[in-house]
């Protein structure tokens, strides 16, 4: 840069850039913090699993960038990009099984290792799901107020697409139960059911899914009226509102590190809000604009019950908890969601109208259709990511996750839909990932507290002659 004269002709070309020279900086510091999500996730993923994972990682992403290049450049999509997503998600699936086979081949040889093995895999899908935490709340809330900017009108239709592409789900689970129907096989044992949850864990399950769809709707009512800069800022008071009902629900344990994290994140938000008046879109109502507000603040208080609600019926459940009943708790908590938002629009006449709003849609037709289905997966990838979370982890972690990633949420507002960028915004994005760091600091350090306890038990056990 410095042979380049770069930093000379900085301040010329952020005056003449397209979009202002606000938002030429706002794009620069995106840019830098971006990338350096994206180096650091690369020396994570290698340091709790291998380079090839982080490699593979990358390789399934790329595609999915290029869907998104699609829809926000218009650049065009070709059968040949479709072909590559499928390929690299057929090769991100392959690696899982693989690892997956490898670690069941390992665990029969070395018995010994079965707690560091479960660990391993535990960490692995807690990766996972913290990435497909991050594609649905970053890309979720975009992807829907595009909807909105450009023609659409529908917010029962909306709320229904968050959680309606829980049919994606089948396959997993159909995969999950081929693999227990053959280890009973071979052990001589009964066979086991296609539906392992029981009667009581299905009714917790729908009653959540019901919660659910009611909190969708009211989001996508907030969305619909707010720009998404503002919609993220009030829906980062979850974490608040998350901690307190873990608190009540699940007795989750503070250390000063996460009390830290939620604090600072709580105070990123506050700082957002001092700067919200001016956002109110051209031609809206102060009545609508204000009860778009209201809608998204009781959407995250109710989300902030969801969360810990989750975890807690996790913990009270009187069957043994895996992934594969996970997978299917998050099923049923989709359909019942599902099903509560296509009342609301069969009520609405919602599907009447389909049609004729894809004829008006601004980008046209076929790509009124895809933003509905992108929509659909995206926040599939949301709600399957932070129950995820919450069964790896907590429902804490989860929260903070969400409330980590809304500010980017924030600087991609501001690039794509040219939102307004303030300097609060800078400062709660840099609360924000403070807050982050604290938590996981303090991960780290009651880790190795509890492994050097454990070793000191150890070394302490009486030796009898």
């Amino acid at each position: 840069m410095i042979i380049n004269n770069d930093f000379k002709v900085i301040p010329r070309e952020a005056r003449n850039f397209e979009h202002g020279e606000g938002n030429y900086y706002a794009v620069l510091v995106g840019s830098a913090i971006i990338w350096q999500a994206f180096f650091l996730g690369a020396i994570g993923v290698i340091f709790c699993a291998s380079s090839l994972l982080s490699g593979i990682l990358i390789a399934v992403l790329l595609p999915i960038t290029e869907v998104l290049a699609v829809y926000f450049y218009k650049e065009k999509f070709q059968a040949e990009k479709g072909v590559s997503l499928l390929l690299s998600l057929w090769g991100f699936v392959s690696y899982f099984y693989g690892e997956i086979k490898h670690a069941r081949k390992m665990k029969k040889r070395n018995s010994m290792a079965e707690g560091d093995q479960d660990r391993t895999m535990k960490r692995i899908l807690l990766i996972i799901n913290c990435v497909l935490l991050s594609i649905g709340t970053s890309g979720g809330p975009l992807v829907m107020r595009l909807y909105f900017l450009r023609g659409g009108k529908r917010v029962w239709l909306s709320s229904f697409l968050e959680t309606a592409g829980f049919p994606v789900m089948l396959l997993p689970l159909a995969v999950s139960y081929l693999r227990r129907r053959r280890l009973p096989a071979a052990a001589g044992t009964a066979k086991p059911e296609p539906i392992s949850m029981k009667p009581p864990l299905l009714f917790a399950s729908a009653f959540i899914g019901i919660l659910t769809g009611l909190d969708d709707y009211l989001y996508a009512y907030g969305v619909a009226r707010l720009p998404v800069s503002t919609s993220s800022l009030i829906i980062a008071t979850q974490l608040g509102f998350t901690a307190f009902f873990a608190f009540l629900l699940v007795r989750q344990k503070f250390t000063a590190y996460s009390v830290n994290a939620v604090v600072l994140l709580i105070v990123g938000a506050g700082v957002l809000a001092l700067h919200t008046s001016g956002d109110r879109p051209t031609g809206e109502s102060a009545k609508e604009y204000i009860m778009g507000f209201v809608m998204t603040i009781i959407a995250a208080a109710l989300y902030g019950f969801v969360l810990p609600s989750v975890e807690w019926v996790y913990k009270k459940t009187k069957q043994p908890l895996t992934y594969s009943l996970v997978m299917e708790i998050q099923f049923v908590m989709c359909f019942f969601a599902t099903l509560f938002c296509t009342v609301g629009m069969i009520i609405n006449n919602d599907f009447k109208v389909i049609r004729r709003e894809a004829r008006n849609f601004e980008h046209g037709e076929g790509n009124y259709y895809a933003v509905l289905v992108g929509s659909a997966i995206i926040w599939q990838a949301f709600f399957l990511g932070a129950i995820g979370v919450i069964f790896c982890a907590s429902s804490l972690l989860s929260g903070i996750l969400i409330a980590v990633l809304l500010p980017i949420t924030e600087v991609l507002a501001v690039i794509f839909y040219k939102e307004k960028f303030q300097a609060e915004k800078g400062v709660s994005l840099l609360l924000s990932l403070w807050g982050f760091v604290s938590y996981f600091y303090g991960e780290i350090k009651h880790a190795r507290k509890m492994k050097k306890r454990n070793s000191d038990t150890e070394i302490e056990v009486p030796q009898y002659s």
